[in-house]
């Protein structure tokens, strides 16, 4: 619920948008709107969109997210 109310504050509403704005932009949405959401966030939202639970995605996928999110912060 919480994750779903700094989404939805942030304008991501459902899973198209979500699937349009990827799983890194909206995760960096929703720190820079000021919510204190961790990796976890990251990992859920990929997640959702690759339709598993977060736990189960590999290292090479939190890796890659790792490496788009380092892009996009520096």
């Amino acid at each position: 619920p919480k994750s779903t109310a700094w989404l939805s504050a942030v304008g991501i509403h459902n899973v198209e948008q979500l699937r349009s704005s990827g799983a890194v932009e909206a995760y960096l949405l929703v720190r820079q709107a000021g919510f204190p959401a961790t990796l976890n966030l990251l990992w859920a939202l990929e997640g959702a969109l690759q339709d598993v639970d977060w736990r189960e995605l590999s290292e090479a996928d939190k890796s890659r997210l790792r490496e788009e999110l380092a892009r996009l912060t520096h």
